[in-house]
């Protein structure tokens, strides 16, 4: 399969770095603290940003200061985390200003996670605390194309959570899926689905990329 792009928008967990045993131990920990059960917690968490999934949880609870807490704990608990396949060769292969991130993570964990990997960070890219509806609204994308200068109806999403495929297409961008953390099912709202981005391949310069990949 070959798409045509001007611009590429990464989410983060699960997509360039795999976070999965912090984001779950994390969220059981805080669960346990709250009295919500850890798989509830685990479930609603994923793909979505921390404070709407406290919301949702436990609307009584201070939103901003339980915000504080689950992203310490996730902070300290980073031992395990792990570059993705095939991602510091595609990261490499982009051409400058092609291409950001667009993470459900705020912007303090995400460069913990970023910089613990020793993956290229960034000059700009757009976290949790940057917006103010997070996934599965389309505004983390749409801010994500707006900060590289394209329009979202050119630009494609790489996910790995049903609310960031959501968003992606809430934006008008090309989604394209990996199997990392769900199911082709669960997955059904991207527009193509592959197992992982070891084997993606990008030409071109920014604002016109040639991407290469083979569909599930």
């Amino acid at each position: 399969m070959e798409l045509a792009a001007q611009g590429i928008l990464f989410d983060m967990d699960g997509i360039l770095v795999s976070s999965l045993g912090s984001v779950e131990r994390s969220w059981a920990k805080w669960g346990d603290m709250r009295g919500v059960d850890g798989a509830k917690a685990i479930a609603t968490a994923h793909g979505k940003r921390a404070i709407d999934t406290i919301r949702m949880l436990r609307p009584d609870l201070n939103d901003r200061e339980e915000l504080d807490l689950i992203e310490q704990i996730e902070i300290d608990d980073k031992d395990d985390i792990q570059v993705l396949p095939g991602i510091p060769e595609l990261l490499r292969s982009l051409p400058k200003g092609s291409w950001t991130i667009c993470t459900s993570a705020t912007k303090r964990l995400a460069k913990v996670r970023l910089e613990h990997s020793g993956l290229l960070v960034p000059e700009q890219f757009i976290s949790a605390d940057m917006v103010e509806h997070g996934k599965p609204h389309p505004e983390p994308y749409l801010r994500g194309a707006a900060l590289l200068g394209f329009d979202a109806a050119r630009c494609v999403v790489f996910e790995d959570a049903p609310a960031g495929c959501e968003a992606g297409k809430a934006a008008g961008c090309t989604v394209i899926a990996t199997l990392f953390s769900h199911t082709d099912e669960q997955l059904a709202c991207a527009d193509y689905r592959v197992h992982t981005l070891e084997h993606v391949r990008v030409t071109g310069t920014a604002g016109a990329l040639t991407i290469r990949f083979e569909p599930v």
